[in-house]
């Protein structure tokens, strides 16, 4: 695994993300309530703090949780929320280490299928079905991984050019389209969420019914 990413938007920890394939799991579990170069930008700050050029799981997993927590929010921090994000990355180590012996790769290396793929990162600690897809369709689009019917298990991120995730940017243009569209979901989202309100302020409850 050695390719240019573009997802921090910073020249080493891009660098990183292509070639570490820890790194890219660990931003895409950082990857939320935080601008995306943010999250991306934190394995190589991590990196940096542990006087190394790249992740070690094993390392990780062992870390002092206290330790490694106030690591992460050193300033700048790593995430808005260091301390919890910090447990969770821990987990996420604990889990390489168990099942594929701190072997991030190896997640992937062997699968068959893009089925089985989605179900191994839907295993990992943190990664809910959503950002498994996610992570499966960069995988597919930018990192070579492409199991048969990868594009089907990622759902619509598996699209091509349907510029809806991290799996879509390669650059400013696409990064722009990337936002676009998640600016166009919160939209429509809270929309919906002003309907939903209406309709309940607006139908009158049973007791309020009149009787007949």
């Amino acid at each position: 695994m050695d390719v240019t990413l573009h997802l921090a938007q910073d020249p080493e920890a891009d660098a990183l993300l292509g070639r570490s394939p820890l790194a890219a799991l660990t931003g895409m579990l950082l990857d939320q309530q935080v601008p995306m170069e943010w999250a991306f930008k934190g394995p190589a700050t991590i990196a940096r703090r542990l006087g190394s050029d790249d992740l070690d799981a094993h390392e990780i997993a062992a870390h002092d949780p206290e330790a490694f927590a106030a690591l992460l929010s050193e300033k700048p921090a790593v995430h808005r929320y260091p301390g919890s994000m910090a447990g969770r990355i821990q987990q996420l180590c604990q889990y390489l280490v168990e099942h594929y012996d701190g072997d991030a790769e190896a997640v992937w290396r062997d699968v068959g299928t893009g089925r089985e793929l989605l179900k191994r990162l839907q295993e990992l600690p943190g990664f809910g079905k959503q950002k498994a897809q996610i992570f499966l369709a960069l995988l597919g689009k930018q990192l070579g991984v492409r199991p048969t019917g990868w594009r089907e298990a990622a759902g619509s991120y598996g699209e091509e050019k349907s510029f809806r995730s991290v799996a879509d940017i390669t650059g400013p243009e696409s990064l722009a389209k990337v936002r676009a569209h998640k600016q166009e979901m919160k939209a429509a989202a809270k929309a919906a969420k002003a309907a939903k309100a209406e309709r309940a302020a607006t139908t009158p409850k049973a007791s309020e019914a009149p009787k007949s």
